[in-house]
């Protein structure tokens, strides 16, 4: 059986409004559970196809950034 888990995220997120968006994103990170995961990870695609080749370096300099200070 093959599920489409871009489609479904998209699906069940299309209609939120920015608070609830935000509300989804901040719980799903304050949860730590792993099954969410593919969820913002669909969530990043979206905001990374939809963002300038400036805000993805940026994007990318923040990650870099904080990874380095994890370890």
């Amino acid at each position: 059986m093959n599920f489409n888990i871009r489609g479904a995220v998209i699906h069940n997120i299309h209609q939120m409004n920015d608070q609830e968006l935000q509300q989804l994103v901040q719980d799903s990170i304050q949860q730590g559970d792993e099954k969410l995961l593919p969820g913002l990870g669909v969530i990043f695609e979206v905001i990374w196809q939809n963002s300038s080749t400036q805000e993805q370096a940026q994007m990318i300099e923040t990650l870099q950034e904080r990874l380095s200070t994890t370890q």
